[in-house]
């Protein structure tokens, strides 16, 4: 009997409400559900209480890491202001704890905070829940406001008490992140002292003080603190001996990202110095880490080439027909640090690693472009200087290039594919019966493979990113791609298409293949699964004869890490974590859940991943060629209307492991 299928009518359409807002979609608003949300949301604690500091209120933020994995984030600013809002017909306890996108950031007057990070209202409501409980103490007015939280729900309202303590303002908040809403809550001491010093750094003058639960009632305690913020960070990275003193320059530029929108304020720093030793650029803006950079990366690469470049040709030091400098050349030896503020901020998501604003990259490049100008002039000594390490930098890239362009053949009469495809590392055999290719993503996975493999037998071939869907692109837009052209080329047995964009790409010959195995080694998560099925469509499209034939492998990554006393297991699902766990009733036995492979240790890789007696691998083969290439056409081809009947009929099958968000 056909089993019906589920109306899609009015009444199919539902919102979340409430706490489960954030608690059902944590992605959408800490950008993962995993570990790094749960640290993003740390950060939008602390962002409120640095707000306050930078206005003036408070010099001290204190926060504090318990045993139970719960946090306190304690401040001597005002006071989150918790009593009767007259205006909106509520407490404002129920506004900041209970409300996405209310707070006191969003006045058009910008009385309260002029430069604001805990810009969009979500921080304190979010984190609340988010959490198994979160308690809200605050002291302002000559009052104590205490308030409880369980799961999203308040518990006990709002308890409100006058204090003997004087005049003492500040809000200390103190949680538990809740496992029924992230994978993992286990926040790693570096985070916090990698964070609280970033923003040390940034908020010069302000003390950040981290304490840490070691044993039940006993903390240890670090602070970080920067009298002059980033000159002082700077000179300490440059170290003893700089190639150029650091300097500290700054300024303020009001304008608009666009003609009808508001003007805004900007307040633009920067320190640097060069170095032949040591070499960093790191972009803050409103305190916030700008890990993925945005305008003011873009602003500096500009601004650097450009005034580099224009005085070397003024002082005539570019040989002739020489390429001129690029900004990895300057990178090398620069140590650079900008921290900006912003009335108006335009970031690309809620977690603010970069920044869009065009007005902030317009006026950063056109300061930062005056100021080196003058700063040419008026060092001359240090501008001979920066642009001798500048053109050494160049001329040091452009020979190793040509010297990896020119290396002639080796040992064999045909050309070393090592030498064709950047990254690629190759292994030293040359018994095709013996080699494996490792296929695995990103540069950090690429790291970690290298310590870990065998390099008699086992090559490894990193991919940048989420290839192009296969079935999807045509030829010639497949053909345009370095990734899928060097996997290819690493491959050795060219291609089963006959398309004139194939370029160098051989007819296919199965003899030509380099490797006995070709093993897909990928996260095991959302992304990686991804990465995993567009490879394996590539294959499938471009060469299917190396699925059909049994060459294509998936390396199977284990989930969990289970070690009792000196003896370690490895899961690799649910039931297996169980079984083993079973066997180790009574015994005392730790259970770790599995990191991303860039993050492995090498002997660690080396018996999961690695290791042809220990680790584990799939053979891709598949048993019908025909169904097979059907349901990759349906799954990732033009077939709209069938995927989403596919999905309509089958799709609940799967929601539990859905990245949805």
């Amino acid at each position: 009997m056909a089993q019906k299928k589920a109306s899609y009518g009015n009444e199919s359409i539902s919102a979340l409400k409430g706490a489960d807002r954030v608690r059902k979609r944590p992605g959408v608003i800490f950008g993962s559900d995993g570990l790094e949300g749960c640290e993003h949301a740390v950060f939008e604690i602390m962002s409120n209480a640095i707000d306050e500091a930078r206005e003036g209120h408070g010099s001290l933020i204190t926060v504090t890491r318990f045993l139970d994995k719960s946090i306190q984030v304690e401040d001597q600013g005002r006071g989150c202001p918790v009593d009767w809002n007259e205006k909106e017909q509520k407490y404002n306890w129920e506004l900041v704890f209970c409300e996405l996108y209310a707070g006191g950031k969003y006045g058009g007057d910008g009385d309260n905070y002029e430069y604001s990070l805990g810009l969009n209202g979500l921080g304190s409501c979010a984190t609340q829940y988010a959490s198994e409980f979160f308690d809200a103490t605050i002291w302002r007015d000559g009052f104590k406001y205490s308030l409880h939280f369980e799961k999203g729900e308040n518990v006990g309202g709002l308890k409100k008490e006058p204090t003997d303590r004087g005049k003492k303002t500040g809000s200390t908040f103190r949680w538990k992140p809740d496992l029924e809403v992230f994978t993992d809550i286990d926040i790693p001491v570096d985070y916090y002292t990698d964070v609280m010093k970033r923003q040390a750094v940034v908020n010069a003058g302000v003390t950040f003080r981290f304490k840490e639960e070691t044993t039940p009632g006993k903390f240890t305690t670090t602070d970080f603190q920067y009298e002059n913020g980033i000159l002082d960070y700077v000179t300490e990275l440059a170290g003893e001996d700089p190639l150029t003193q650091p300097v500290f320059w700054q300024s303020e530029r009001k304008g608009r990202d666009r003609e009808d929108k508001p003007e805004y304020k900007v307040k633009l720093s920067v320190s640097f110095c060069f170095s032949n030793r040591v070499a960093l650029v790191e972009h803050y803006h409103n305190s916030s880490w700008l890990e993925h950079g945005g305008s003011p990366e873009k602003a500096m690469k500009s601004a650097f080439v450009s005034a580099i470049d224009a005085y070397l040709k003024q002082q005539g030091k570019y040989q002739k027909n020489e390429a001129k400098i690029t900004f990895n050349d300057v990178q090398d030896a620069l140590v650079l640090v900008s921290n900006n503020f912003s009335t108006q901020t335009s970031y690309e998501n809620q977690t603010k690693k970069a920044i869009n604003n065009k007005f902030v990259q317009e006026a950063m490049t056109d300061f930062l472009r005056s100021q080196l100008e003058v700063y040419f002039i008026e060092n001359p000594f240090d501008a001979q200087k920066i642009a001798e390490q500048v053109l050494v930098n160049k001329r040091s890239r452009e020979t190793a290039e040509r010297t990896r362009l020119n290396i002639k053949k080796k040992l064999t009469g045909s050309m070393d594919i090592s030498n064709r495809v950047q990254k690629f590392v190759p292994c030293r055999t040359k018994d095709i019966e013996r080699s494996e290719l490792y296929i695995v993503e990103g540069d950090s996975a690429l790291g970690s493979v290298k310590l870990a493999r065998d390099g008699e037998f086992q090559a490894i071939m990193p991919i940048r990113g989420k290839i192009l869907n296969c079935l999807k692109a045509d030829y010639g837009k497949i053909f345009k791609s370095d990734i899928i052209t060097d996997l290819l080329k690493v491959l050795g047995c060219g291609v089963e298409v006959h398309d004139k964009r194939a370029k160098d790409l051989a007819t296919f010959d199965l003899a030509n293949l380099r490797w006995n195995k070709i093993v897909i080694c990928t996260d095991a998560d959302v992304d990686g699964f991804q990465i995993r099925t567009l490879v394996l469509t590539m294959l499938y499209r471009l060469t299917p004869t190396l699925i059909q034939q049994g060459y294509v492998y998936i390396a199977e990554s284990p989930l969990y890490e289970i070690t009792c006393k000196d003896k370690t297991w490895f899961a690799y699902s649910d039931k297996e974590k169980n079984d083993i766990v079973a066997t180790l009733e009574g015994k005392k036995y730790d259970i770790q859940r599995s990191k991303g492979l860039g993050e492995n240790e090498p002997d660690m890789m080396w018996l999961t991943t690695m290791n042809p007696a220990t680790r584990r691998l799939i053979k891709v083969m598949p048993e019908d060629v025909e169904r097979t290439a059907q349901v990759f056409d349906l799954l990732l081809g033009d077939d709209l209307a069938g995927r989403k009947n596919h999905i309509a009929d089958n799709g609940y099958k799967y929601l539990e492991l859905a990245d949805i968000s």
